[in-house]
């Protein structure tokens, strides 16, 4: 119920490949990837013919843009000579724009929707990380031919992921107790050595867990509000999209972090026949948890059924080394995995003291559709 698209060339994407998960999924491209631009919807340019028509920049603002994204483009950090003179690690993201001569509404675009910041702090930091985002998009765009956006999406939802990773994980000789609604983790000297479940024990080297099943060991760092909308039509100006996502950038709605909107549809085999569901998400900064949606729900037109809940995100206050409780972080409210598959690859090394070897598989083994 905290659906997520994929970059096509991120790191989430490689973690299934690297396991071979892929071979039980089947992905669709996502229709279309948006921005809140002075209240209007914008789509994110996925070619040059749609960068020359958007209205997102004028005709000399494109220019500009144009000079600095063939800049990211062709950056790589270990050849100075596509550094031109210029100390990403030193130099901040503000810096860089300003070295560009880009406007505030041009980086608000590129910052949120392209690097998928959530919100303006990355500014004052170094610009080399925003430049790898920004590369990842234009990689992710480029990954496969006719991707009208950088995002993926598995056919029958996200339900497929835990999934396909049992039936690798059986392969391999995993173990299942299903429909455990009382499972508790043992501990022995203040360290996990398994879970129980009344006379039901399964003794382990370490858990490994959401916050949930760990009171004590978590603390709460934010929380997140979102709208499940169930509808009967694509949302407004998105040329009747069945997939699409839309980021409403701080500085549009006069808050302090990003809104989002997911919207999927029968397309994916997510929903019955000419529905589509929509979820709007954002951190939340008020005690009006639905106020705090309404610059999102206002794009979505007509909803037939809505649904509003409020999810604490929690955060582990150790690192497992010496509970053996390896615990996963909540939620946050961005519609794309980048910042929860970045939270998997550090629970990885922290268990296995190694980082993950994502380099290994060739991409084209991914199918879509």
């Amino acid at each position: 119920m905290v659906p997520k698209f994929m970059m096509a060339n991120g790191k989430l994407v490689r973690v299934l490949l690297h396991t071979d998960v892929v071979k039980y999924l089947e992905f669709k491209a996502v229709d279309g990837s948006y921005v809140l631009q002075k209240g209007k919807v914008h789509k994110v340019p996925a070619n040059d013919a749609e960068a020359l028509v958007s209205p997102l920049m004028g005709i000399f603002e494109k220019r500009r843009a144009r000079n600095f994204f063939l800049y990211v483009q062709d950056f790589e950090e270990n050849d100075p000579k596509t550094h031109k003179g210029l100390d990403l690690n030193r130099m901040t993201m503000a810096e860089l724009y300003k070295h560009y001569d880009l406007t505030e509404d041009t980086q608000d675009f590129i910052g949120h929707a392209l690097a998928l910041h959530r919100d303006n702090s990355y500014l004052s930091q170094p610009a080399l990380p925003t430049v790898h985002k920004i590369k990842l998009y234009h990689e992710s765009l480029c990954r496969y031919d006719g991707l009208k956006s950088p995002y993926l999406y598995p056919r029958y939802g996200l339900g497929e992921l835990p999934q396909a990773f049992a039936r690798l994980s059986a392969v391999y000789g995993g173990t299942y107790m299903l429909n455990q609604p009382g499972v508790e983790v043992l501990y022995e000297n203040g360290v996990a050595v398994g879970i129980k479940n009344g006379a039901d024990v399964a003794r382990a080297k370490l858990v490994v867990g959401d916050p949930s099943y760990f009171p004590g060991k978590t603390r709460v760092v934010a929380k997140v509000v979102r709208a499940i909308a169930i509808m009967s039509h694509p949302i407004p100006n998105t040329d009747n999209a069945h997939s699409v996502q839309i980021i409403l950038p701080q500085k549009q709605t006069g808050r302090n972090s990003d809104m989002y909107v997911f919207c999927c549809s029968y397309a994916h085999s997510v929903a019955a026949k000419d529905k589509w569901l929509a979820f709007v998400s954002t951190t939340m900064e008020t005690s009006n948890p639905e106020v705090e949606l309404a610059a999102g729900l206002a794009l979505l037109g007509p909803v037939d059924e809505k649904f509003v809940e409020v999810r604490e995100i929690c955060e582990p206050v150790g690192d497992g080394s010496k509970d053996k409780c390896f615990i996963s972080k909540g939620y946050d409210a961005t519609t794309h995995f980048e910042t929860t598959v970045e939270d998997v690859l550090d629970m990885y090394h922290r268990i296995t003291g190694r980082d993950l070897d994502l380099t290994v598989k060739d991409l084209s083994q991914v199918e879509t559709a």
